[in-house]
């Protein structure tokens, strides 16, 4: 076995000194310019409504035909959980697939995305909650909530709260990890989240409904004109997201390195998914070490 340690890289500082690495870096994760270009926004927030649309149609949608008795809980709750891992993974490159208030407003305080581009993401993911419960008023009238998230039988708005503010913590814990360059778990990341979101539903639907998202509840909710509980599924999401950027702060100290700032804004340059394997071998085969990586090993060898 080699003694050779690997060589500690600043990926956001690699200059002329490391022009391959760079190179493949700006490949895959673009840069800074590329991703507050404006050009280019309209791509993002057609991305954002196209796949907030899908998710909440799923997800309002089995919640509706549940209601109707028509398929079982089980199906309502992982459906969502697999669109979300289907959507992260055909368009997660373009805007970050965030399809949730709670999870870009997560990214911009990691600094992982631009705060000047949380406003127009949270309107374009209530746009496209609003318009899949349209679509299901249209297709089944104005039944059973259409699938609005709602306190459970025998459980009070504060309960369903609690659960909402402990689902959302995990669940945007889950998306931040998945996303750091310590983890270089690349699509993978699709399933963990996907997965994630399945297995909360699972569980605690019957409680909260298990929303973890402003937009998904908002959807049905102005679809329908019963905005009952509703600001449990503003609070509960926002105070769990907040919870979970104090978590990653303590896990994996500060964010904005260029892996995460990829994850949280996409990438529109070409090359990207060609090159994003060349990158993880790198850091599996340990010649490139992540910045949180490097860090820990820093401290360490301070002590």
């Amino acid at each position: 076995m080699s003694d050779a340690t690997p060589q500690q890289v600043d990926l956001a500082q690699l200059g002329s000194a490391f022009p391959r690495t760079h190179h493949v870096l700006w490949l895959e994760f673009g840069n800074r310019g590329d991703f507050d270009d404006p050009r280019k926004e309209w791509r993002r927030l057609f991305s954002e409504l196209l796949g907030t649309f899908a998710l909440v149609l799923v997800a309002a949608g089995g919640g509706l035909l549940h209601a109707k008795g028509q398929i079982s809980l089980a199906a309502a709750v992982v459906a969502p959980g697999l669109m979300v891992t289907a959507i992260i993974l055909f368009m997660g490159a373009v805007s970050g697939a965030h399809l949730n208030p709670a999870v870009s407003l997560a990214f911009a305080l990691r600094g992982d995305f631009p705060w000047k581009r949380v406003p127009g993401y949270i309107v374009i993911q209530l746009v496209g909650a609003t318009l899949a419960c349209l679509f299901l008023r249209l297709m089944f009238g104005n039944i059973d909530h259409l699938g609005a998230t709602l306190p459970g039988p025998g459980y009070k708005n504060w309960q369903a709260l609690l659960m909402e503010i402990v689902l959302t913590t995990l669940l945007v814990s889950v998306i931040l990890g998945t996303a750091s360059a310590a983890q270089n778990v690349g699509a993978i990341a699709a399933l963990g989240v996907g997965g994630y979101i399945a297995l909360a539903g699972l569980w605690a639907a019957p409680v909260s409904g298990a929303s973890m998202n402003p937009a998904r509840s908002f959807g049905p909710a102005l679809a329908s004109g019963d905005f009952t509980s509703y600001w449990v599924y503003i609070v509960g999401p926002i105070a769990g997201a907040l919870i979970a950027v104090g978590f990653a702060l303590v896990l994996r100290g500060r964010g904005g390195d260029v892996i995460s700032r990829a994850a949280g804004s996409g990438v529109l340059d070409e090359g990207a998914l060609s090159a994003k394997a060349e990158l993880s071998e790198e850091i599996e085969q340990g010649r490139v070490v992540p910045p949180g990586i490097a860090d820990t090993d820093a401290q360490r060898s301070g002590q």
